[in-house]
């Protein structure tokens, strides 16, 4: 029996600070650790994900920048010529580079721009399981690369007033995007950063839940400092901390995403018992 199709999951959110980094290097690792061959992509300018792994985005000159570059060369050599190891064997990233900042400008005339990374996952389709794209907290060109890649998008909203706001902004995005899809893309909402002792988060987890239903993952994010500790250690959260309560709750999500099991789009995924 062959191999399963490499999936590719998308971490998005039009707001920052949401824990879009986090939970991108908590799936991708625990995913690693399974046994899965995984790609973390870093589409951010800003590079938190690179910087996680002691990647510098303005010193690196073979970036996932370099993608849109050679846009037109695009081979599984090249795409393997810019992954980095990271401290597990089976979790590469492919950083990112604040040049990707200015990539609208210099592009904005050429054409097919926006399937770029589509054409260059589809290059190493056979040598990962998984490939998990960290996005900017804008819509452009970074972000429609994202989605039109994707099988599977994750939206974290922090469990505060604001973030819910700018998870507006998202939905829309994807209303949009459906009119250029033959079908509508899964996603699933995760409440991160969610603090019990505060009213504050109680009360918009409630509105997420009230709001948008079976659009929302049934668990959430707690809340951990040692997942801050685990950036800066440099090692995915499940190694540094694997008893903490954040990590046990990313291994809930992962599971369900992995079994299809998680409500996303308004639509129950679940497979057959």
């Amino acid at each position: 029996m062959g191999r399963a199709q490499m999936e590719i999951w998308t971490v998005a959110n039009q707001k920052g600070g949401v824990g879009k980094t986090s939970t991108t290097v908590a799936l991708a690792g625990i995913a690693a650790s399974e046994g899965k061959r995984v790609l973390m992509v870093d589409l951010d300018p800003h590079g938190s994900l690179s910087m996680y792994f002691r990647q510098e985005p303005d010193y690196t000159h073979k970036s996932s920048y370099t993608l849109f570059e050679k846009k037109d060369q695009l081979n599984s050599e090249l795409v393997h010529g810019l992954v980095r190891v990271t401290p597990l064997k089976t979790l590469q990233l492919l950083p990112a580079a604040t040049a990707l900042a200015t990539l609208e400008r210099q592009m904005h005339a050429c054409e097919g721009l926006g399937m770029v990374i589509s054409k260059a996952m589809a290059q190493v389709k056979e040598d990962y399981d998984l490939v998990v794209l960290d996005c900017p907290p804008v819509l452009g060109v970074l972000m429609i690369n994202a989605l039109a890649a994707c099988h599977q998008l994750i939206i974290p909203v922090q469990t505060e007033h604001l973030a819910i706001k700018g998870l507006e902004r998202m939905l829309h995005t994807l209303k949009m995007l459906a009119r250029s899809r033959p079908k509508p893309l899964p996603y699933v909402i995760v409440p991160t950063m969610f603090d019990r002792r505060t009213q504050a988060g109680v009360q918009s987890l409630r509105v997420l839940r009230n709001e948008y239903g079976d659009q929302v993952w049934q668990g959430k994010v707690v809340i951990d400092t040692r997942v801050r500790d685990a950036s800066k250690a440099g090692v995915p959260p499940h190694l540094f901390a694997p008893s903490s309560a954040a990590v046990a709750c990313y291994q809930q999500l992962y599971r369900q995403l992995i079994d299809h099991r998680v409500l996303t789009g308004g639509e129950s995924q679940k497979t057959a018992n």
